[in-house]
């Protein structure tokens, strides 16, 4: 089994989140944690990724919201030769972040470098985080793949995901794609065109 790490967004994941449920149902997968959840700072929050990253032999990501954004940071960063892959689940718009969470982000610029990772965006229709526009733009300067699940939200708790099985499906394809080396574009069949 391959060892995952989960990269909780803005103020973590709490009790009922898919994210905590998933470390629950792999015992190979494990939360980042951090230091201060409530006002996150980019450089921190790589910090804690770093030690994780250099003690490591590669790391599957599973990100979600404002964890998107921190693994999306590695595009340049030397140590993303460790990330084997990243589920990128509902990435937040940095400047609607921003707007709705005043003077508690500091992530700088929105991290829009293509990665050098094998990355499968899961977005929502309606997420108040990211429109379709944005998240369209995200997942090409990223050179990801992208597969939305319909009006979901934001594709947490408070919009009805708890355990998120589908969400292993999409793992599963991500970690099958990389490692059998076959070209990363797939479509889900719950992929709906945008």
């Amino acid at each position: 089994m391959y060892q995952t790490l989960i990269l909780p967004g803005f103020k973590g994941s709490p009790a009922g989140h898919w994210q905590q449920f998933w470390v629950d149902d792999h015992p190979h997968a494990s939360i980042l944690e951090q230091e201060d959840w409530d006002c996150p700072v980019l450089e921190d929050w790589q910090h804690q990724l770093d030690k994780v990253l250099s003690r490591s032999d590669g790391v599957f990501l599973v990100a979600h919201s404002l964890g998107c954004l921190l693994a999306a940071s590695y595009g340049r960063r030397a140590l993303s030769e460790k990330i084997r892959g990243a589920l990128l689940v509902a990435p937040c718009s940095l400047d609607v972040t921003l707007r709705l969470h005043p003077c508690m982000i500091e992530f700088g610029d929105a991290p829009l470098a293509r990665l050098p990772f094998p990355s499968l965006v899961v977005g929502s229709l309606n997420d108040p985080y990211m429109n379709v526009r944005e998240l369209e733009r995200h997942v090409k300067c990223w050179g990801s793949d992208l597969a939305t699940i319909g009006f979901a939200g934001h594709i947490n708790v408070a919009s009805g995901f708890g355990r998120w099985e589908e969400g292993y499906g999409f793992f599963e394809r991500l970690i099958g794609s990389r490692l059998a080396g076959l070209p990363r574009r797939f479509r889900s069949p719950v992929q709906q065109a945008l």
